[in-house]
């Protein structure tokens, strides 16, 4: 069985590739669109975002001050009471595991229940954290819940010492 599939880029998908450097006549050729002369006309000849062509650029001439806990920072994914009254039958637990299966989260990152919405079901809760309101929520219709302890955060590894095995200096 044949099939007559007419498949093609759309039109304008496909551009000829320029070329430069062949000629005058090529409206690319001699400088090749790149000026006369100067640093970004020369092989190689880039600079980076901020460069004030050697002046002290403004990000290293301003003052650096105060304290960032950006990185630091801990990211909670939030599930409310109505979305799991919505998705889970009585009896099953709601972890990070059923939660995900369900699409309720997306990411890795710890999980809070917030009491938003009715619960009626009786529940098993694992999560790392939910609000006072909600654990009584849950507690009324007679469900568990557990929470998790906070995971141990790794130490940063320190890479300006150097072990020596049996070396000695002399």
């Amino acid at each position: 069985m044949a099939h007559d599939f007419n498949l093609h880029a759309p039109q304008g998908a496909n551009r000829k590739k320029r070329i430069l450097g062949r000629g005058q006549g090529s409206g690319r050729g001699t400088t090749s669109g790149k000026g006369n002369k100067g640093q970004k006309a020369r092989s190689g000849g880039k600079t980076y975002v901020g460069f004030e062509g050697g002046q002290m650029p403004l990000y290293r001439r301003l003052a650096q001050r105060g304290f960032s806990n950006y990185p630091f920072k801990q990211e909670w994914q939030i599930v409310n009471l109505g979305e799991i009254e919505k998705h889970y039958e009585s009896g099953e637990t709601v972890d990070h595991v059923s939660l995900n299966k369900k699409g309720l989260i997306k990411r890795k990152a710890p999980v809070k229940i917030l009491a938003d919405g009715v619960i009626t079901k009786k529940l098993k809760f694992i999560v790392d954290a939910i609000s006072a309101s909600a654990k009584e929520k849950v507690q009324k219709t007679g469900g568990e819940v557990t929470v998790l302890p906070p995971p141990e955060k790794a130490q940063p590894k320190n890479k300006n010492v150097k072990k020596r095995a049996g070396k000695i200096n002399g």
